[in-house]
Order: C-alpha cells, then structure tokens, then sequence
C-alpha cells in the first residue's frame, strides 16, 4: 500500500535528518513517486507527522490505562513501567525520530497527550499517597524509561528491556529481577519455593494475560511447578 510506504520512508527520513529538515520531495523521492502522488494521500507533512505519532501515543495511553485498573499498588506500579518500555521499544524509530528535532515535541497536540501521558506514568510509579521523596524517585524512574530506547537503539529491544528495567528497580531500591546471578533461593539452595498471596495473585493475572510460566516462574525466582500449583493448571 503506497501510504504505508510513505510513513515507513517519512519515519526513516526523519529519524535520519530530522522533520524540517525533510521535505515533501525528499519522501517522494524515497518512495519513488512523484510530488503530487505523495499529497494525493498526505494533505501535509505535518498530517504525515500526525499519522507517525499516533500508534505510539495510542498505545502509550492504553498501557497506562489497564495498569490503572491493577488491584495493588506494586502491580500497578510495574505495570505501568514494563508498558511503558514495551510501548516505546516497539516505536523506537519514532521516538528517535521526535528526539531528533525537540521542538516537535512541544507542538500541540502531540505535546499535550504526552505531557499527561508522563504525568500519569509518573503517579502510577509513585503510588498513592507518595510523599515527596516517592514522587521524586517515580519521576527519576520515568525519565529513564525512554532515553536508552533512544541513546541505544542500535541494541537488541529484549536485552535493552532487560537493563533498563533492572536500573528501574535499583532506583526504586528493589532486587534485580531474578536470573543467573543473584537469583532468590530457598533453603535447600534451589529457587524459592513459594509465593505470598499477593504474588500469587499477580501470577495469576500475568498468566491470564498470556504471559508464559516460566517468564513467570523468573520473574518472581521460584520454579515452574510452584508456578503451575499456584495456578492450578
């Protein structure tokens, strides 16, 4: 489809040289069609931006939203982290393409749904009834979600996931997520044998969400089959 050619040569250009400095012709050219074919489906480029920006926004409010309506804190807290870095880990191009030219994003109306989209991220980190300290560290937190999406986007997304929610909970001065090293453990040296109730409880809610046992089992550093009796699958 040729609009979606377009917004894939239109991201890619302006990403590359950033939007003003991209015109009309330069993404016609790319896509190898004429001037006028390009406004036959693009009024503007400011429309072509309007398009590009959309899904990430889109997203962004609606992960943010289901985080909302977690039951507890916590599980509303990393939910809203772990969307947060999914949505802009999937949209890198076009978050590299907004941070190339930073004015774009004080433009109305990208810059509005933006600014509250942080502003919700940033309550939902800091959880209800934080004192200043937890607000400034929620705000820290948030602050740090997107720039290495950016600064390392040259880096796999599933590694780079990884780091930058790790430095995410040692801001929040919570244990790395379990793996190789550092991996909570029983008594008996192997991983830790059971979860409290709340842990459960998100178990639950991640497995109904169709994440994996064994993400699940990592996650909270016991095994699968405390995983599955938890479940009762």
């Amino acid at each position: 489809m040729t609009s979606q050619r377009i917004l894939e040569a239109a991201r890619a250009l302006f990403a590359a040289r950033g939007y003003r400095a991209t015109s009309m012709q330069a993404i016609a050219d790319e896509v190898g069609i004429t001037k006028a074919a390009l406004y036959y489906h693009f009024d503007s480029k400011d429309e072509i931006l309007r398009r590009l920006t959309l899904p990430l926004l889109d997203e962004l409010e609606a992960v943010l939203a289901r985080a909302e309506s977690c039951d507890s804190a916590d599980e509303v807290r990393w939910r809203a982290i772990e969307g947060y870095v999914d949505v802009h880990l999937r949209h890198r191009q076009t978050l590299t393409m907004l941070v190339k030219d930073m004015t774009l994003l004080v433009q109305a109306p990208v810059a509005d749904r933006f600014r509250a989209a942080i502003a919700l991220a940033n309550e939902l980190v800091a959880g209800p009834g934080g004192g200043l300290e937890q607000r400034v560290r929620a705000s820290q937190v948030v602050a740090g979600l997107a720039d290495p999406v950016v600064l390392f986007r040259d880096e796999p997304a599933e590694r780079l996931r990884g780091l930058i929610l790790d430095g995410a909970r040692a801001l929040l001065g919570e244990p790395a997520a379990p793996g190789p090293r550092g991996r909570p453990r029983g008594r008996s040296g192997g991983r830790r044998p059971v979860l409290t109730e709340e842990q459960a409880a998100q178990a639950r809610s991640l497995y109904a969400e169709g994440r994996a046992a064994e993400e699940i089992a990592d996650r909270f550093g016991v095994s699968r089959a405390t995983v599955y009796r938890h479940l009762k699958i």
